[in-house]
């Protein structure tokens, strides 16, 4: 069945198993993707609806849609029926409105009604409205856990940068200042050693002033006193 429902909504081009709309005359020129844009720190996953023409159909997505169609099927001759009727007489190169008379003669061989066949498709169009509440509650979720969750991170990670950038700025500071301080202090010690070393020459200096002169007294003293 879900296949079939596929055959009324979908056709496939050669190769290229993507699935596509039924085309409905001419189709619409395609639209140029917008450039992207650079992901900022602060990320929101925009969960409004995609405009219509915009990116290709997911398999995965009309395989559920069609789904949700087909467990909502209807009994007796509906929508879908006169759908696969529309179908089975697109070829014969009628007019749109020829073709949809001509199905609708053949509907009402089968019990159908216009106002049953335009109820059934409201009928199907409230059970893909509900798909897509789903989708969105799912896409909303999503971005609860995944991208605001991830946003956090992001946060905890910034301000943690940001303290140790400043304790790098405070400790680059200190450092700068003992630096200086640790200059001062070899000059400090450069003046000191030089004052010690003046001193100590200044004293021996002094010293073998007197010493010499005793020493000299010691020796005359010596040879005179014998």
């Amino acid at each position: 069945m879900l296949d079939k429902l596929k055959s009324l909504f979908i056709v496939e081009d050669g190769d290229d198993k993507s699935p596509k709309p039924k085309a409905k005359g001419k189709a619409a020129p395609a639209q140029k993707p917008e450039a992207q844009k650079p992901l900022k720190a602060t990320v929101k996953v925009d969960t409004s609806p995609v405009p219509k023409g915009e990116g290709k159909p997911s398999e995965k997505f009309v395989n559920r849609l069609l789904g949700a169609i087909e467990e909502a099927n209807l009994e007796g001759f509906d929508y879908l029926e006169y759908k696969q009727s529309l179908q089975s007489i697109d070829d014969m190169k009628m007019d749109e409105a020829t073709m949809f008379k001509s199905s609708l003669a053949m509907a009402k061989t089968m019990g159908g009604t216009p106002e049953k066949l335009i109820s059934s498709a409201n009928h199907y169009l409230k059970v893909l409205g509900a798909e897509e509440k789903k989708f969105q509650d799912a896409l909303v979720n999503q971005q609860q856990r995944v991208v605001t969750g991830r946003q956090e991170s992001i946060s905890k990670l910034e301000a943690s940068i940001t303290t140790k950038e400043k304790q790098i700025e405070q400790l680059t500071a200190e450092i700068a200042k003992n630096k200086e301080l640790l200059a001062q202090a070899k000059s400090s010690v450069d003046t000191d050693v030089a004052k010690i070393q003046a001193t100590k020459v200044g004293f021996y200096a002094a010293y073998h002033i007197v010493v010499d002169q005793i020493k000299d007294d010691v020796a005359k003293m010596q040879k005179y006193f014998s």
